[in-house]
């Protein structure tokens, strides 16, 4: 029985990863890691001495990711030989070392990519990193102006801090199309998820190889944005607690689910990024989305405003 994944959703970070995660996760015929995220072909053969300095890199690593090849093929061990197993690794569209190690052993595998506006997914990935207590800076301009001095010092690149640099996706995919013939991949935009995320799906589907039909419950989103009103409500909803802990055992999942992101909602209105730090992020991907909407044929003037 084969211990590697047949497909991976390789990225990009704050594009619907999550939620797809577990959508994934209702098909019969799909078999996800039980671990979201192992981020493994971005960490094996790395040389980890130059980076994970930002704070609460290693303890990150070390705690959240997977690291060894026999660990990770164990992720695997509980698919059927019927299923189509899978993971989802966002920062693997932006790791230089994922192509090649994921080429070098699964050349076979099947490669989804959902694609978010730039600009966007940036100012997103930030606030998820505040709400984390993980960023110490509050304001985004000022993260702008710092990305480049904390990649020589070593931020990163898991937690993801890069927020600006992961955004240039024509480069990022040009890496796989150096190693994956075009059938292997597959190029999503996160704006058809969200208005349609049941059309994403069946393509998704029958991409992977297995039945398109089957309905998906896409009425829980997870992983949602939003600056916390009340931080202590927040660290109650997300951290572990005793009080967390009863609720865990007394609520069935979906109806947890359920509660948990009405909460958030009302907890968490979604900050807008400001016009200026929009109008300066666009100008740096500009000539890289134009390559972009040539490589994947759509049509991504709405990114470029």
């Amino acid at each position: 029985m084969m211990t590697l994944p047949h497909f991976i959703v390789i990225g990009a970070a704050k594009a619907g990863t999550v939620s797809l995660y577990h959508y994934l996760q209702q098909h019969p015929q799909i078999y996800m890691s039980p671990q979201n995220e192992p981020n493994f072909f971005a960490l094996v053969g790395m040389d980890q001495a130059d980076w994970f300095h930002g704070p609460g890199d290693r303890e990150n690593v070390r705690q959240q990711c997977v690291t060894e090849l026999e660990p990770y093929k164990a992720l695997f061990a509980g698919a059927q030989k019927s299923q189509m197993a899978g993971e989802v690794s966002p920062v693997y569209l932006y790791s230089k070392s994922a192509p090649g190690q994921i080429k070098a052993h699964i050349p076979q595998v099947r490669l989804l990519v959902l694609l978010r506006q730039p600009a966007e997914r940036a100012f997103s990935h930030y606030q998820h990193f505040r709400r984390a207590g993980l960023e110490p800076e509050a304001d985004f301009a000022r993260v702008i102006e710092l990305e480049e001095r904390r990649i020589r010092q070593g931020w990163g690149p898991i937690p993801m801090w890069h927020y600006v640099n992961m955004g240039f996706y024509a480069r990022q995919l040009q890496q796989y199309a150096q190693q994956f013939a075009p059938n292997q991949m597959w190029v999503g935009l996160y704006d058809d998820f969200v208005v349609d995320p049941t059309a994403v799906l069946r393509q998704m589907f029958a991409f992977i190889g297995v039945d398109e039909a089957w309905e998906v419950d896409t009425a829980v989103q997870h992983n949602l944005g939003g600056q916390p009103r009340y931080t202590r409500l927040h660290q109650l909803m997300t951290r572990p607690n005793a009080i967390k802990s009863t609720f865990n055992w007394l609520i069935p999942p979906s109806l947890r689910y359920q509660l948990r992101d009405t909460v958030h909602q009302l907890n968490s209105p979604k900050p807008l990024l400001d016009d200026a730090c929009r109008a300066r992020l666009n100008a740096l991907y500009y000539e890289d989305i134009l390559e972009l909407q040539t490589m994947i044929g759509r049509d991504l003037s709405h990114w470029l405003t």
